[in-house]
């Protein structure tokens, strides 16, 4: 690999369970996201990503002031969406809240774009999912433009059909090195791979089932994009969600009912059967699912890291009411004793 391997966390905000067995208040929850971020910049963590909401189970619908949160009592962590929805958001909004995040961390603040995998956001801002292509396609097109303005400081001229035009406009802050990293994620089709290697925009694969390994012909497909467009490779990464415990034994424990009632929740919705622990096992086994000891996930996260070609790992810790002790637990040991064994395992 040309660089070495990064190593972050993402949470959703999912909402606890305190040690009685109630759901904790939101608010309680933030902060809890909020302690759990500092912990990763103590430990070492490369990444911390906070994904956006706009539902009972998960707390945070505004990642932004959450992550600007943590920034103020951490140091090195860099600190980013997982993901923001794109598609239902202002482009020059987005722009302006993660360069002031950039400026508010010293340089820190990352973006992950993406359409989502829920679709509330839509009628709550108003937006038809009928448009939920022509959104994101023009959103995204108008961002890709917001960064260009940022680097060459040349006002922003862009016109679409779905929002006003914008004629020699100039938006406020700049980020102060002319750069917000920006990914895009992409859930697992063609055309979203080929979209990031349009916009010359870092790929964040979403890889939350299955063995891994299928997503192979996608990073094949982007950096053969990148090519035909004459472009230099650019950094892969994987969002994959997981558990870290003391032993195999006690990190499926803990994980098990909680993932069991969100996969079950969730899957209610979307027309998917009950999920079994024996299809929980099978995908800690064989898919896409990074629970265990320290040694068991890091090898695991090595073996797809090698597979992929990857620059980075983000793992999605929690699921569900998985209690916020285990949850600081599963953080310390991601990055007191997972991370330094996938960099010995990757050489």
């Amino acid at each position: 690999m040309a660089q070495r391997l990064e190593l972050g966390l993402d949470t959703f905000g999912d909402v606890t369970n305190d040690p009685s067995g109630q759901p904790r208040p939101h608010a309680h929850v933030i902060r809890d996201v909020i302690q759990q971020g500092v912990l990763a910049d103590d430990v070492g963590v490369s990444f911390f990503g906070v994904g956006e909401h706009h539902r009972p189970d998960f707390v945070v619908s505004a990642p932004e002031i959450v992550l600007a949160a943590i920034a103020g009592q951490t140091k090195q962590i860099r600190l980013g969406s997982a993901v923001t929805v794109l598609s239902s958001d202002d482009p020059i909004r987005v722009f302006q809240r993660f360069a002031t995040l950039d400026a508010a961390s010293a340089g820190r603040a990352e973006v992950i774009l993406g359409r989502g995998s829920f679709t509330e956001s839509f009628p709550l801002f108003g937006y038809a999912l009928d448009q939920y292509e022509i959104l994101f396609e023009e959103k995204l097109q108008l961002f890709a433009a917001l960064l260009a303005h940022d680097r060459t400081q040349q006002p922003v001229t862009w016109q679409g059909t779905t929002r006003t035009p914008l004629v020699g406009q100039r938006v406020f802050p700049r980020t102060e090195n002319g750069a917000l990293t920006t990914w895009i994620g992409v859930g697992g089709s063609p055309e979203s791979v080929l979209r990031a290697t349009r916009y010359a925009l870092p790929l964040m694969l979403a890889i939350i089932g299955g063995d891994p390994l299928r997503f192979a012909p996608y990073v094949q497909l982007y950096h053969a994009g990148l090519s035909r467009l004459g472009l230099a490779p650019l950094p892969v990464g994987v969002h994959s969600p997981g558990h870290v415990a003391e032993s195999d034994s006690l990190a499926r424990e803990q994980y098990w009912p909680g993932y069991q009632s969100m996969r079950n929740r969730i899957g209610a919705e979307r027309g998917w059967g009950p999920t079994n622990r024996a299809e929980f096992e099978r995908e800690i086994e064989f898919g896409s699912l990074y629970v265990g000891a320290p040694d068991t996930v890091a090898s695991k996260i090595a073996s797809t890291a090698r597979a992929l070609g990857l620059s980075r790992f983000d793992l999605k810790y929690g699921a569900g009411p998985l209690q916020h002790e285990h949850l600081m637990r599963c953080v310390e040991l991601y990055g007191r004793e997972v991370i330094p064994r996938v960099h010995t395992l990757m050489g």
